[in-house]
């Protein structure tokens, strides 16, 4: 059995435009985080941090949402990204 697992719940990162958000975390949370991102990167091999994970996290996590899927709000965010350009 590999030390490594072959797969991790967050695939690959995508290239995506960002902008900068700040947020406060417990010390367990920003060590957790950290493990995360080592494993990530030993599982993909490519460099990575917790700050870089921590949006395409929250991303996963508010898509696995049914609550946030059938809010209006995530209704009015998908019609946002449907309209053209």
């Amino acid at each position: 059995m590999s030390a490594f697992p072959k797969k991790l719940r967050l695939g690959p990162l995508p290239d995506t435009q960002t902008i900068k958000l700040t947020f406060t975390c417990s010390a367990s949370l920003k060590a957790d985080l950290d493990c995360y991102a080592a494993l990530h990167a030993q599982t993909y091999g490519e460099a990575v941090d917790a700050a870089t994970l921590i949006p395409h996290m929250l991303e996963a996590f508010m898509a696995g949402d049914r609550g946030f899927r059938r809010s209006n709000g995530s209704s009015a965010r998908r019609n946002e990204k449907a309209a053209p350009a």
